[in-house]
């Protein structure tokens, strides 16, 4: 699969939550060649930031050639493409990392936590589309508070269950506390979120005989693996 870098154009940008924003860039050949998981890195017009930022893709809309970014103002570079409104351009290059394997026949956890939802999102589509929605597609959502971002489309895809660290919603708690709560079960994990989370759900499958597929969100360099 082939790497491209491109000046795309920002179709539209919106707030979701504090600090949550969701941008839509035109890039068709990165949509093209996009899977579920996977992610671009985005450059700052200003010089002296020369590292991108990788930012997961949240939706691959392969018809209109489009790529959804839904991602948290961290730093310098990510306050800048908050500002970015439609017509404006940006530098991309993807797409990068795996991306995850589709298994549609097996009932899946979809675990997002924080800034780890929005990679998980598109990841619900195709499952759902590929085994028809129902019960198999169960996303377990991990949210500070009751600003629960993108929840209402992860509904269109399977079930839904929630934890929120202050209790404001859904089970008081991490992700975990959600499955146990609600008795869950499942034969394939896919998880993206804080290392912490990762690692206990990792703990889990391995306890529990449960195939696991972890996207680790950890900060980098190219983000192509020469550095």
């Amino acid at each position: 699969m082939a790497k491209l870098k491109m000046t795309a154009a920002v179709v539209d940008q919106k707030q979701l939550a504090d600090g949550i924003f969701d941008m839509r860039i035109k890039a068709p050949q990165i949509a093209e060649q996009a899977v579920p998981g996977q992610f671009v890195s985005l450059y700052s017009k200003d010089g002296a930031k020369l590292l991108p930022r990788p930012i997961s893709l949240c939706g691959i809309d392969k018809e209109a050639g489009e790529l959804r970014l839904v991602y948290r103002v961290a730093g310098a570079g990510t306050r800048e493409f908050s500002a970015l409104q439609a017509g404006d351009t940006i530098d991309v290059l993807g797409p990068l990392g795996n991306g995850f394997p589709l298994k549609p026949e097996k009932k899946a956890f979809l675990i997002g936590g924080g800034i780890g939802v929005p990679p998980m999102l598109e990841l619900a589509k195709a499952l759902s589309r590929e085994n028809g929605g129902g019960d198999k597609v169960q996303a377990v959502l991990g949210y500070r508070d009751s600003a629960m971002f993108l929840k209402d489309e992860f509904e269109a895809c399977g079930i839904v269950y929630v934890a929120t660290e202050d209790g404001s919603a859904g089970t008081k708690g991490n992700v975990l506390d959600a499955v146990r709560e609600n008795g869950l079960e499942a034969d394939v994990i896919y998880a993206c979120g804080p290392t912490p989370m990762l690692r206990a759900l990792k703990a889990y499958a391995a306890e529990n005989g449960i195939e696991c597929w972890l996207s680790l969100e950890e900060k980098m360099a190219c983000g192509v693996g020469a550095c």
